[in-house]
């Protein structure tokens, strides 16, 4: 949401300053997301003086004018047709860059004649639509060397914030002074609606067909009036917040829009074919819109229609058939209500973006639907002249909302703010409650009608404090009770804490991402089930909740990709639904890896699976879990690709995480350049400690040197490395401290079928030096061992 300073000060008498204006503003709950001063980009062009425009002697449609300006007499080459003797004009010199045609000036020869700087047009300074000449000044006082802006009147900064959902009143800038004027900013200056009297009968007739979709419409013919060019101070409002105007008509319905959040529609009277109705689709519907763009109707959008068939959909756009253009003489106005629900679908179903529908589907203010027309006809026929009729409302407009039984001590109770009811009801009035006498503690507030949001006491605290400032809450520790420890966080919320700290310490980096994605995306893994389908997404592209993180990583990645940035290590811990049903949440934290695939002279140092895995166990192994007792196993999810993923489990059936390379295919749906490396780990599955050990164990330091001993074993293909480790280290779990892998071999000298694990056992004495007849008697075991466990045979 966009307005000028000196707009606002038409609601707002106030003498504070810009930056006093931001500050309020932020301190009131208006997000102030940038402050744009238009004089700032035009503090190169200054007022300058034609002296003698004479023809160039090499071109029929360029003539070299000698200039006065800031610099002194300049020579300019201009092939403007109003380039003449005597006219004041907007001087760019050397070196100035240009904002409507990207260009930074340079001295240069035009057709053999030197010219040094530029004579302005109003579109290259972004000011107007007109290139066909150079700008004209005007004014009494003009001075040469003066800044265009100030001669202009275009120091008026631009303040863009950010509109919170629950507020849409404050996508009018009528709404915005209300509330710095009740924080103290100033006076608000509340808009003077008068009824204008109609001279005949509305020759319109109105119908609603389905009073949920439109429950009120109000209309007015205006006859005989001159559709030109909106005033200039309207004009260059709109161009302020990056609108362009258009004509009187559509620049009134825009105005409105953003200054008292009432959006219209106005129709061109010759153009309509009998009854207007606002009625559901029928299903077979086009609609030719006002953006040059044709449209399918849906049986469930609102259509506003006449004999002829749909001229608009309500809420959200009109139709070309029946738009108002230079010529045309009668209109009729739109002023009506349409349900938020209706407008935000059909909104998403058409992709149709708009600021009625921006309004609308947020809700406007129902107390405003008779006021507004009356406003906007006062504007028609202020700007274009004509004869009104009597204003015609079908359907009824909504109740105002329901009064509130405010008790004053919830303010005190609530934010520990020690406030009178005389300042609590000044608070309240000045944001537009009516409030009744204070009896007993208590007084009945009335709620304004563009304040649905507020529907209880809580609502009506956080108004005041909103207002009387948030740095003025009282800091107040919250009181233990004696003797009582603090509550400690339920086991999840640790979980995820032990797991994110211990993937950052190995050089992830956290993402914090959607718990919705595509459908398509689900499918891909495994989810997309239509109990899982939203009925209201917040986009197209995310309609399901997510059945893996893995998907916005996958997705996030490729954008880093996209943009050169391909070696990454990325992780989130967050919730997933992989159930049929939204209450099948569980805790998950993956993560992935993205090899650098860039050449390098020592040769490939690509990231690949087994950093997959090495990342999950020390996550584990932070997590409390006892990764020596894990097994691993290679049936995997679907999105795993076979062969190059396994699964790290607690027995049989408990998975606590699975890693490996993303399946190729799961990469396509998404759009993902591979190969990728990830891994996820169930924290739920992670088994209660038995106990609770405050600190950490006590590190255990070994006298005496360890003895490590080399076997090789050959064994089956299918015998996984995992069984022959845990085979050996069964053989002595006193005095054998690892088993590591460190070759596989298969080829000649090896059986078909068969391969070769060596294995790296190291045996740690405690007590004393182990002998060789010790080191030879547990060697003797580990054999024994594998070749029970696994059939394998010592190699020679």
């Amino acid at each position: 949401m966009k307005f000028t300073l000196s707009w606002l000060k038409e609601h707002l008498k106030t003498e504070a300053s810009l930056d006093e204006v931001v500050e309020a503003m932020t301190m009131a709950g208006l997000e102030v997301e940038e402050v744009i001063n238009p004089a700032e980009k035009l503090k190169a062009f200054t007022v300058g003086k034609v002296l003698s425009a004479e023809q160039h002697p090499d071109a029929d449609r360029l003539r070299v004018c000698q200039v006065e300006t800031f610099e002194g007499q300049k020579q300019i080459v201009c092939g403007a047709p109003n380039a003449r003797t005597g006219i004041w004009i907007a001087f760019a010199p050397v070196g100035a860059y240009v904002p409507g045609i990207d260009v930074t000036l340079k001295a240069a020869k035009i057709r053999g004649v030197e010219s040094f700087g530029m004579m302005c047009s109003a579109k290259e300074l972004e000011l107007g639509e007109d290139h066909d000449g150079i700008l004209e000044l005007s004014g009494e006082n003009l001075k040469v060397g003066q800044l265009v802006s100030d001669v202009m009147d275009l120091n008026d900064p631009v303040i863009d914030f950010e509109v919170t959902p629950n507020r849409p009143d404050w996508l009018g800038v009528n709404s915005i002074a209300r509330d710095l004027a009740a924080a103290g900013l100033g006076e608000f200056v509340a808009t003077d609606v008068q009824p204008i009297k109609g001279q005949f009968p509305c020759p319109q007739e109105i119908i609603i067909e389905d009073s949920t979709a439109c429950p009120a419409f109000a209309g007015r013919v205006i006859r005989g009036l001159s559709n030109g060019a909106s005033p200039d101070w309207v004009q260059n409002r709109l161009r302020a917040i990056g609108l362009r105007p258009i004509s009187a008509l559509v620049d009134m319905t825009n105005l409105m829009s953003y200054d008292c959040d009432r959006p219209l529609h106005v129709y061109d009277m010759n153009k309509l074919s009998g009854s207007i109705r606002a009625r559901l689709g029928t299903g077979d519907e086009k609609l030719a819109a006002l953006d040059d763009k044709t449209y399918d109707i849906g049986s469930d959008m609102c259509v506003i229609a006449d004999d002829n068939g749909a001229i608009g959909l309500g809420g959200v756009m009109g139709g070309n058939s029946t738009a108002v253009d230079e010529n045309t003489k009668d209109v009729f106005i739109e002023c009506a209500l349409f349900d938020p629900q209706t407008t935000m679908q059909t909104g998403r179903d058409t992709g149709i973006t708009s600021d009625a529908r921006y309004r609308f589907e947020r809700g406007v203010d129902s107390g405003f639907v008779l006021d507004g027309i009356e406003l906007a006809t006062k504007l028609v026929m202020d700007w274009c002249g004509g004869e009104a009729s009597e204003v015609s409302l079908a359907g009824e407009i909504p109740k105002p909302p329901a009064s509130i039984d405010f008790e004053i001590s919830q303010v005190k109770r609530l934010t520990g703010l020690d406030l009178g009811p005389q300042q609590i009801t000044d608070i309240l009035q000045k944001l537009g409650f009516a409030c009744g006498s204070v009896r007993n503690g208590k007084t009945p507030i009335t709620v304004p009608t563009w304040r649905r949001d507020v529907t209880g006491s809580a609502d009506l605290v956080e108004e005041i404090v909103r207002i009387y400032g948030f740095d003025k809450l009282p800091m107040v520790s919250l009181v233990r009770q004696p003797g009582m420890l603090p509550n400690k966080p339920p086991l999840a919320q640790t979980k995820a804490k032990l797991l994110r700290y211990a993937l950052a310490s190995i050089g992830f980096n956290e993402c914090i991402t959607w718990s919705f994605c595509s459908r398509t995306h689900a499918k891909a893994f495994g989810g997309g089930s239509d109990e899982l389908v939203l009925a209201n997404p917040i986009s197209s592209e995310l309609d399901c909740m997510r059945p893996s993180i893995l998907i916005h990583l996958l997705l996030a990645a490729q954008r880093n990709a996209d943009r050169g940035q391909r070696e990454l290590s990325l992780f989130e811990v967050g919730p997933v639904y992989r159930g049929d049903a939204p209450e099948d949440q569980a805790l998950c934290a993956a993560g992935i890896i993205t090899p650098d695939t860039s050449r390098h002279w020592q040769g490939s140092k690509q990231a690949g699976l087994f950093d997959a895995k090495a990342a999950a166990l020390h996550a584990l192994t932070a997590a409390g879990v006892k990764v020596a007792n894990l097994q691993t196993a290679t049936n995997t999810n679907s999105y795993w690709h076979p062969g190059r993923s396994g699964a790290l489990r607690l027995g049989p059936k408990n998975t606590l995480a699975e890693f490996g390379e993303l399946h190729p295919s799961v990469l396509k749906t998404l759009g993902v350049d591979g190969p990728v490396f990830g891994f996820e780990i169930c924290p739920d599955n992670i088994p209660k400690p038995r106990s609770v050990k405050i600190g950490r164990t006590a590190l255990t330091s070994h006298k005496l040197q360890a003895v490590t001993r080399d076997f090789a074993f050959i064994v089956a293909d299918d015998i996984s490395a995992d069984s022959l480790v845990r085979a050996a280290k069964s053989a002595d779990k006193k005095l054998i401290s690892t088993v590591n892998v460190f070759d596989v071999y298969a080829g000649k000298g090896i059986e078909d079928g068969h391969k070769s694990l060596a294995i790296e056992v190291s045996l740690q004495p405690v007590e004393q030096t182990l002998s060789e007849a010790e080191i030879e008697a547990v060697s003797q075991k580990i054999i024994a061992k594998v070749q029970n466990a696994t059939g394998g045979v010592l190699r020679a």
